[in-house]
């Protein structure tokens, strides 16, 4: 006799919902940002009724907290794989910055959810609705600190307080470029952006010079 097929529960149905509003807000929140997206542009791209993102979430602001946290991690693990590697390969101070820096310009380089993604984190630096603690302890800690050991580990002389400062800098240096390159994508020739090759390449020269100055400067 044929299996019967499972018929979708209704939690199905809410689990589905769920992940559609999520999805739909993702989109929604790194293209308009927090303020520019409404509950009700949500939940009509969505296809969902408006009551959908209180029962879901208990709120606009819940929802953009869980847009965040589900995709916070994935990214967060992309980076830290990336630093990962070449500890393993025992990579010099060059091969740490470059593979880091590779890693966080990886989303500019491909189309759909991991560009927006990049631009959620942009918008989110802009104009902040998070906590502090949920986006720096989820975020930013985790991937600085990485960051610090693998340096340090590349550079023994170089002691924790000049590479926590040294990490800083060379993040803020891609920060930039990655602002300066979305300002280019949305508003082109407004803002004359080098070739990212050739422009990550110079911060990771920059900065492996910097670091180097640091390690002597505290030997």
């Amino acid at each position: 006799m044929p299996v019967a097929q499972r018929q979708p529960s209704q939690a199905d149905h809410g689990a589905e919902t769920r992940t559609r509003l999520l999805d739909t807000a993702e989109c929604l929140f790194a293209e308009r940002g927090f303020a520019g997206t409404s509950v009700r542009d949500i939940t009509a791209d969505a296809g969902c009724n408006l009551a959908a993102v209180n029962y879901h979430f208990g709120g606009k602001q819940n929802l953009y907290r869980e847009v965040f946290r589900r995709r916070l991690a994935a990214l967060r693990e992309q980076r830290l794989a990336s630093i990962r590697t070449t500890h393993e390969g025992m990579g010099s101070l060059e091969a740490v910055l470059a593979a880091f820096a590779g890693a966080f310009f990886e989303p500019l380089l491909q189309r759909g959810r991991s560009r927006s993604v990049l631009d959620l984190l942009q918008r989110e630096m802009l104009d902040p609705q998070l906590p502090p603690d949920l986006y720096r302890s989820e975020f930013v800690e985790p991937i600085n600190g990485a960051l610090v050991s693998a340096m340090m580990r590349a550079m023994p002389d170089l002691d924790i307080r000049s590479a926590r400062i040294c990490a800083i800098s060379v993040i803020g240096q891609l920060v930039q470029l990655a602002q300066r390159i979305r300002r280019a994508r949305l508003q082109p020739r407004a803002d004359d952006v080098p070739p990212l090759k050739e422009t990550v390449a110079h911060i990771v020269r920059f900065s492996a010079a910097g670091v180097r100055a640091c390690a002597r400067a505290t030997r």
